[in-house]
C-alpha cells in the first residue's frame, strides 16, 4: 500500500489528507482553494489509482474507511517530506523579492503594522508583503507565515526568535463613562465601576491575580475576546479596561488612570524558521520589523 501511495501525484494526498482532516468535500475544498467538484474528482482519481474505497458517506460528512485510515500516516509522512523540500528551497533563495508573510495579533496588526510594512515596500518594492492579522498562532514550520509577531516566545525547534521588548499596559477609561459615573479615586474603586475584560480567555485574570488582585470572571459585566472590538467596547464608554498605553494614551476620548501603578507589560516577541531567516528578503523584512516596534516598546524586565 505504500508503495502505491509513493507512486501518487502530491495533489491528490494533499487533496486526501484535506477531506480526512476536515471530514467534507465543501471543507476540503476551502482548504485547498479550489472547487468542491475538483476535490470530488480528485478524491475519485486516487480512489480509482489504488483500488481503494477511502471514505464513507455519514450523514455529517465523510468518514475514512479502515483502508483510509491505513493511508493516514504515510500521507502524512510524505506532506512533512514536502514540507521541508519547500522550507529548503525557499531558505536557498538570495533574490531580494518575493512574498513575505508576516502574522500578528488583530490589534498589532491594526494599530502598529501598516506604517512599519509601509516603510518596507518604500526600501525593498520587489518584495510582496501578506498581513495574516490572527489571534491563533500560524505554524511557522508549516509556512503558515514567515515571521509571526507574537506576546509569547514560540517553544518550536528550528524556531528562531528574538525578544524586542515590553508594550507598556495601563488602565483607560472613556471619558463619556467618567462623567456619567466618576473616577475612582483608589485602585481599591475600581471594583465598584463597571470593568471590561475577556470572555473565555483567562489571559486577564491570570495577569490581575499575578500583580495581587483576586480576579474573577464575575468582576467583568462586560466580556470580549476579540481586542479591537473589546477596545472599541472601552472607548464608547461600557467600563474601565485594560490596554496597550502606548495607543490609548493617543486617544483624547480616552483617561489613563493611575499611571503610577506599575502593571506587568506584554513582552513582544519574532520568530521566524531558522532556514527561512537567513534569506535576504526575510532578514531585511524582519530587521525592518524590529525598527519599527522598538520605539514603541520598553526594555523588558
Amino acid at each position: 500500500m505504500d508503495a502505491r501511495l509513493n507512486d501518487l501525484n502530491w495533489s491528490l494526498v494533499q487533496t486526501f489528507l484535506a477531506v480526512a482532516e476536515t471530514g467534507s468535500l465543501s471543507a476540503a475544498a476551502r482548504v485547498l482553494d479550489a472547487s468542491q467538484p475538483t476535490v470530488g474528482r480528485q478524491i475519485k482519481q486516487i480512489e480509482t489509482q489504488l483500488g481503494l474505497s477511502l471514505f464513507q458517506r455519514q450523514a455529517r460528512g465523510l468518514a475514512l474507511t479502515e483502508a483510509g485510515s491505513g493511508l493516514l500516516a504515510p500521507a502524512r509522512a510524505m506532506q512533512a517530506a514536502m514540507r521541508e523540500i519547500a522550507m529548503s528551497a525557499a531558505g536557498q533563495s538570495d533574490r531580494m523579492e518575493g512574498t513575505v508573510r508576516i502574522t500578528a495579533s488583530v490589534f498589532t496588526a491594526l494599530h502598529h503594522l501598516p506604517p512599519i510594512i509601509a516603510r518596507i515596500r518604500e526600501a525593498a518594492p520587489g518584495i510582496t508583503i501578506e498581513l495574516a492579522p490572527t489571534d491563533t498562532s500560524e505554524n511557522l514550520l508549516f509556512r503558515e507565515a514567515d515571521i509571526a509577531v507574537r506576546m509569547y516566545r514560540t517553544e518550536q525547534l528550528d524556531i528562531v526568535t528574538q525578544l524586542l521588548g515590553e508594550l507598556e499596559i495601563g488602565i483607560f477609561a472613556a471619558r463619556s463613562y467618567l462623567d456619567r459615573h466618576g473616577t475612582p479615586a483608589t485602585m481599591e474603586q475600581l471594583r465598584e465601576h463597571t470593568l471590561v475584560g475577556y470572555d473565555k480567555s483567562e489571559r486577564m485574570i491570570r495577569g490581575m491575580r499575578d500583580f495581587g488582585w483576586p480576579a474573577t470572571r464575575d468582576w467583568f459585566d462586560v466580556r470580549c475576546d476579540m481586542h479591537p472590538v473589546y477596545w472599541e467596547l472601552v472607548r464608547a464608554g461600557c467600563g474601565i479596561g485594560f490596554a496597550q498605553s502606548g495607543v490609548g494614551d493617543e486617544d483624547p476620548s480616552l483617561v489613563r488612570l493611575f499611571p503610577e501603578v506599575p502593571i506587568p507589560g506584554l513582552p513582544v516577541w519574532l520568530a521566524a524558521h531558522e532556514q527561512m531567516r537567513k534569506t535576504p528578503r526575510i532578514r531585511l523584512v524582519w530587521d525592518m520589523l524590529a525598527e519599527g516596534l522598538r520605539p514603541m516598546l520598553k526594555p523588558s524586565t
